[in-house]
């Protein structure tokens, strides 16, 4: 069911259909920025509200740290997920640069990891999401989300046809954007099997979409329930 989005399937057809063309390069370029801007809050260039902020604005802290159903995570670990994501896959593997996290913004969040959560237990998942602070685990993921508009904003036609660097791979693994853990390397495989534009397409478009229509649907489950799997 759609609880998010609507408009951005399209929207995302559409730059497939022309990210690699290049004479559409500045069109590509437009459209993702069109749809990058409705994933993030408005304190990104100021801008009307929109859907995210009303997924976000009300949102309690306890809210964040609710896994609805057995099959669910929760809030906080969908934000630190695709904001980590984002931040490693645009800041190393698409522009080849850094990441934004660092040893201050683990602290501001008092985050107890630094990869992307994907192989966290359901019980580690609730100690993180009870453990970091919402407000600047928020703040990171605007950060990074202005980032990636900066990045993607200067991208050339041979920027998005250039596959991933392998050093950049083993950049964020030492790095610890990924562990060892077979739920978590895996992403390793999957970013290097990409070239720049595949990356666009996925974790801060698509990605993000599909996530972010979950917490809406969570966000749902728990202000219209009684019971949850954990909380």
């Amino acid at each position: 069911m759609k609880y998010f989005g609507e408009g951005l399937s399209e929207e995302h057809k559409a730059l497939n259909k022309v990210i690699r063309k290049k004479q559409n390069t500045k069109e590509a370029i437009n459209i993702f920025l069109d749809i990058h801007k409705q994933l993030h809050p408005t304190n990104i260039k100021d801008r009307e509200e929109n859907e995210t902020d009303r997924l976000f604005g009300d949102l309690e802290p306890q809210e964040y740290a609710i896994m609805p159903g057995k099959d669910d995570e929760t809030i906080a670990w969908v934000v630190w997920h695709i904001a980590r994501i984002e931040d490693l896959t645009m800041g190393i593997l698409a522009a080849r640069e850094n990441q934004l996290f660092d040893e201050d913004w683990s602290r501001r969040i008092n985050s107890p990891i630094k990869d992307t959560g994907n192989a966290l237990t359901d019980e580690e998942i609730m100690a993180f999401s009870k453990q970091v602070n919402c407000k600047e685990l928020l703040n990171y993921r605007s950060a990074v989300g202005e980032r990636t508009r900066e990045i993607v904003s200067r991208f050339t036609y041979e920027d998005m046809i250039r596959d991933v660097n392998q050093a950049d791979l083993m950049k964020i693994k030492v790095e610890g954007g990924v562990t060892s853990q077979k739920d978590s390397e895996w992403l390793l495989e999957f970013w290097g099997s990409k070239d720049v534009a595949g990356l666009l397409l996925m974790p801060p478009t698509r990605h993000v979409m599909l996530h972010l229509n979950d917490c809406c649907k969570w966000k749902e489950r728990i202000r219209t329930r009684t019971k949850f799997f954990l909380a």
